[in-house]
């Protein structure tokens, strides 16, 4: 029995979830269920990122984010993606890769601009824009739903938030996109390219940046940063990282949500027709469902700053410890049946996409109010997008999300 038992850890060694593959093709679902049911805590000794250890059921995801003192989201050990984000020019020294006290100060200098308070102000402006894409949708015609739906309207939200030039809000889906490309990994000529998008986008809101700290304090994320003590004078590193962190954080998160709901209606049409019945009351339920299976930040790391033993392995100091979102989105002794989206699943809002934590999120109502405003527009409109061919899919461990997905838009009216 020991040898058999053996051999079942080397086997279950092997199963590496960062392979982008997994991603590109959908089918990463059967090594996390095997992973949670066999080998909770799990150690990769090799991969494209080096070795690390897979952390994928829910309550060990939690007490690694309880404990940041011995399982720290530092930069300075590597950050908090599975690629040690030290090893390049572009570093990004943002604050949720930042151990307290710099991160605390630095959360709370953005907060402000995320209260309930100010999020209601958005709520008029965000239904009105979201009707006017829906109704300006071809009915019957095939088109592309990241590029014509998701994308836009997140740019939208990123652009108001930031009071960012509205003539380039084009930039912003790109240079989010080469922010969270952390797959390319080692690869000289993309990280090249990746170092390029980047430093643009920071010397362009640098120069905002800059004039809006010669202005008055102005309700808008730039102005706060630019008027608060822990923010007003970052190096370069810091500014760069707080500014991918806010735009891939305002952009990619919600957008590949808003994708993902496409799929979960193609799978789930008697859920989207509870929805559609009653939007007033099911909306944000199934807002919620959608964030929690489309998991659209799949993992975030950790690294050892001691060695510990966790779930009776010995964790080294130093080592990585990557938190598996999407597989602990789906711990069947948290949400049963965890692949089903059900709009009026109780628990739904337990959900890890957001993080937990000191490092929760702080986007994540905005994130849901974004979502949940689509959902409730397209069900008072009728509307159902219909999937006519294969979706494609970032072939990313880190960004969950799709590139494109064919839709043809169904109305209840004919």
């Amino acid at each position: 029995m020991a040898e058999v038992a053996e051999i079942d850890v080397k086997e279950l060694e092997r199963l590496d979830g960062s392979r982008a593959e997994l991603w590109a093709q959908n089918t990463w679902r059967p090594l996390f269920a095997r992973l949670r049911a066999e080998e909770p805590v799990s150690y990769c000794p090799e991969s494209f990122f080096g070795p690390y250890w897979s952390v994928a059921k829910y309550e060990d995801i939690i007490a690694i984010e309880d404990d940041p003192a011995t399982f720290s989201s530092s930069w300075e050990h590597g950050g908090i993606v599975i690629f040690d984000m030290h090893d390049t020019n572009v570093q990004l020294r943002m604050f949720i890769a930042m151990d307290d006290p710099e991160h605390n100060a630095q959360r709370k200098t953005i907060a402000p601009a995320v209260t309930p308070s100010e999020i209601a102000k958005l709520t008029g402006p965000l239904r009105e824009r979201t009707g006017k894409l829906l109704d300006e949708l071809p009915v019957g015609e095939e088109f592309d739903w990241v590029h014509t739906v998701s994308i836009p309207l997140t740019t939208a939200m990123l652009a108001t938030l930031f009071d960012f030039p509205w003539e380039d809000r084009h930039k912003l889906p790109i240079w989010s996109d080469w922010a969270a490309k952390i797959d390319i990994g080692p690869d000289p000529v993309l990280n090249a390219e990746r170092e390029k998008h980047v430093f643009e986008m920071a010397a362009y809101f640098k120069k905002l940046f800059n004039e809006r700290k010669a202005l008055p304090p102005q309700p808008n994320l730039l102005s706060i940063m630019a008027h608060s003590e822990a923010m007003s004078d970052l190096d370069d590193q810091r500014f760069m990282g707080n500014i991918a962190l806010l735009v891939v954080g305002g952009n990619d998160t919600t957008r590949n949500s808003m994708s993902g709901l496409v799929e979960r209606i193609n799978l789930f049409p008697d859920a989207w027709a509870k929805v559609k019945a009653d939007p007033a009351k099911l909306a944000a339920g199934a807002a919620t469902e959608t964030i929690r299976l489309q998991t659209p930040i799949a993992h975030m790391r950790r690294t050892a700053t001691r060695d510990v033993e966790f779930r009776g392995k010995q964790i080294r100091k130093g080592d990585k410890v990557v938190m598996w979102y999407n597989s602990g989105n789906r711990d069947e002794d948290v949400f049963p049946d965890g692949d089903r989206w059900d709009p009026e699943r109780e628990n739904t809002r337990r959900h890890l996409s957001f993080g937990y934590g000191i490092h929760r999120c702080l986007g994540a109502r905005l994130a849901e109010l974004q979502l949940a405003t689509l959902i409730s527009e397209m069900a008072k409109r009728g509307m159902t997008p219909r999937i006519v061919g294969e979706p494609e899919r970032l072939p990313s461990c880190f960004t969950s999300g799709f590139e494109h997905i064919p839709v043809i838009m169904e109305r209840d009216d004919g």
